[in-house]
């Protein structure tokens, strides 16, 4: 990919940072996300730049490392913010895609809005992205179609608002293997290559998730900040956004404010009704899990297989980003059985379109 430098998640230091702008601008051009991309590059030059105040200083002295924190991200998200707020009206011929040089514009908003765009930087973003629920979907048939009880028990770590907690009220369209309920709050019919998913039907018995900082997609001032996280060109996104909204208006789903390994070792450890497969599943979440929290949920997983039987058994769903290839992997493990990772699909990041590899 042009501008894309492969390098260490974890390297930290001054030109760490400028690598993960330009990483982050590549990307988003890679994703059909110009303006996004003009943004990044934008607050770089703002960095470089010779102004000075507490949040220019703050990234340039950026302690930890930048391209796992989604440095650039956390940025965009609060400028983002300001636009849709309409607290930064100075910004609207860069997301309306006019073509105007945005350094000066962004240079300015980041000097002016100092005090709103500082908390940004405070926590990772939160992009909990309703198209990601096809692939969790996928594979729960993959799992059914692999002989575990087709009734599953579903937690999931980094939750964000809990989008993919309501994936029992989505309807899919995976290949021409459909599932979903009679009236949907959405429907998803990503972009399919290979062979279809297993056509078994499937139950989600519960949904359970957590996150450090739960979203109530019910507090408008809350959604705006998740809406501040979508890049404005994909507006199929903001769609989706609304409807979750409505959904859970209706009926919030169940997250609660946990790390990820609080969460698993306590799940875990509760009694399995003989019948149901028990999930672990995430997206676009492992590279913000503190290490010492991975460990205690890889440890809490490999307990619990231990007990794992062909009547209660446990799977592990996880869609994450492969940043050589710029997809994301659909990767499963159960037990007992499947102790060995299978690679599922590739997938585009927001739902669009996904590669079946599994056979």
């Amino acid at each position: 990919m042009p501008g894309y430098q492969l390098v260490d998640m974890g390297t930290r230091g001054e030109a760490a940072i400028r690598t993960a702008f330009t990483n982050q601008a590549a990307y988003c051009e890679r994703n059909s996300a110009p303006i996004t991309a003009k943004v990044c590059n934008a607050i770089l030059a703002a960095v470089e730049g010779d102004k000075s105040n507490a949040l220019l200083e703050r990234i340039r002295g950026w302690a930890g490392a930048p391209l796992a924190d989604a440095l650039p991200l956390r940025v965009a998200g609060g400028i983002h913010a300001l636009y849709l707020a309409g607290e930064a009206s100075e910004l609207a011929p860069i997301y309306r895609g006019l073509p105007v040089n945005a350094d000066p514009i962004v240079e300015e908003v980041m000097l002016v809005h100092e005090a709103r765009l500082l908390p940004w930087l405070d926590s990772p973003p939160q992009t909990n992205e309703a198209g990601r629920s096809s692939n969790f979907i996928a594979a729960l048939l993959w799992l059914a179609g692999r002989g575990l009880p087709a009734q599953f028990e579903c937690l999931e770590i980094g939750s964000s608002a809990g989008i993919n907690l309501m994936i029992d009220r989505y309807d899919y369209d995976l290949g021409g293997v459909k599932v979903g309920p009679d009236a949907p709050a959405m429907a998803f019919k990503p972009g399919w290559k290979g062979n279809p998913p297993p056509d078994v039907p499937i139950g989600l018995l519960s949904l359970k998730g957590c996150d450090i900082a739960p979203v109530d997609l019910t507090d408008p001032a809350q959604a705006l900040r998740l809406k501040a996280y979508i890049w404005p060109e994909h507006t199929i996104r903001f769609d989706r956004m609304e409807a979750a909204i409505a959904a859970a208006e209706q009926s919030k789903p169940d997250v609660l404010k946990m790390d990820a390994a609080e969460f698993v070792e306590a799940e875990l450890a509760k009694p399995q009704a003989a019948g149901t497969t028990r999930v672990l599943m995430h997206s676009i979440v492992w590279q913000y899990v503190p290490e010492d929290q991975q460990q205690r949920v890889i440890a809490a997983m490999e307990t619990a297989a231990g007990r794992a039987t062909p009547d209660a058994p446990l799977a592990w769903i996880a869609l994450e980003a492969n940043r050589t290839l710029h997809r994301h992997e659909l990767r499963v493990r159960y037990w007992p059985g499947g102790e060995e990772e299978t690679l599922l699909a590739r997938a585009h990041a927001h739902g669009a379109d996904i590669e079946w590899l599994a056979t």
